[in-house]
């Protein structure tokens, strides 16, 4: 049994490292959270409705085309919250799932996160909450903000239970201000929306002088097959939805987050040894990263 468990988790990472046209180093793959949710992903995949391609056309999800045409009005409670200085990046470590966008100029506002609505966001944006209760396949959403200069680096989303909607609110309608997802380019426009894969590699970039906001929804992925509904479901109830992570004081903090606070802690410590020994460094995070499968599997030849 734990051969085939090992087998799984080896194949589903397989899998997902080839998945696309571009992928992470060797090193960096096995490290890299796409690997610890490979098996659960490599579910999500195998009963997935839509089709297995970055971009994924709008078509087929009609039900987002009411959304689109009310740009204008989701776009002046978006201008407005960043006027105040709302839309920003977290100061404390409570936002576990962007922590590190926001160190290259990455903002953002909560709406809505996985069944869990924020008080903030009721109050500084009562028109687009409201108009995001429609959809009950929007499971999350925000306004992001990537300002003149700010980029996100190459990365995977971990849970492949969702797709991306990105609608542009404020762009610079310029080449230069773009994603690019597993090696496409898309230019945000003003009032146009596009939906992708986000468990593909993807980064941003913002190279003009002009601002952009989008509104940023996570839109449940279709499944053919019930009981894998079912598992999304739960899955992003309980895992994804412990990532909540405050706007201001009042809102919900996730377990997630809450733990984060601590961890971050001792990341940071690893980064102080990292800089006086990188032996030292890779050798502790391999031995805490290894270590329990290594012990896991011998087990029972030990007992």
């Amino acid at each position: 049994m734990k051969l085939l468990v090992v087998a799984i988790f080896i194949l589903s990472t397989i899998y997902v490292h080839f998945r696309g046209r571009v992928r992470l180093g060797f090193w960096r793959q096995l490290s890299d959270h796409s690997t610890f949710m490979a098996p659960i992903n490599c579910f999500m995949y195998l009963f997935s409705k839509v089709p297995a391609k970055p971009y994924l056309p709008l078509e087929r999800f009609p039900e987002l085309q009411t959304l689109t045409a009310d740009w204008r009005k989701i776009r002046e409670e978006a201008v407005a919250l960043y006027e105040m200085g709302s839309i920003k990046a977290s100061s404390q470590y409570d936002d576990l799932g962007f922590n590190s966008f926001f160190k290259t100029g990455w903002k953002r506002f909560y709406l809505k996160w996985y069944g869990q609505d924020h008080p903030s966001a009721q109050a500084l944006c009562p028109y687009t909450t409201q108009l995001l209760r429609q959809y009950p396949n929007i499971k999350a959403a925000m306004f992001a903000a990537l300002p003149p200069g700010s980029r996100l680096v190459r990365h995977r989303d971990p849970f492949a239970g969702s797709v991306r909607y990105h609608l542009g609110l404020i762009t610079p309608n310029d080449d230069d201000c773009y994603i690019d997802v597993d090696g496409e380019k898309y230019s945000w426009r003003d009032g146009e929306a596009v939906i992708f894969d986000e468990t593909y590699l993807h980064y941003a970039e913002n190279t003009t002088d002009h601002n952009r906001i989008i509104l940023f929804c996570d839109v449940e992925r279709p499944m053919w097959f019930w009981p894998a509904l079912w598992v999304n479901r739960l899955v992003s109830r309980i895992l994804v939805g412990a990532a909540n992570s405050p706007n201001q004081e009042g809102d919900r903090v996730g377990g997630l987050n809450r733990a984060f606070r601590y961890v971050q802690q001792v990341r940071l410590f690893g980064k102080k040894i990292k800089a006086q020994s990188r032996f030292t460094y890779y050798l502790l995070k391999w031995l805490i990263l290894g270590g329990p499968i290594v012990l896991w599997l011998f087990w029972g030849s030990w007992g």
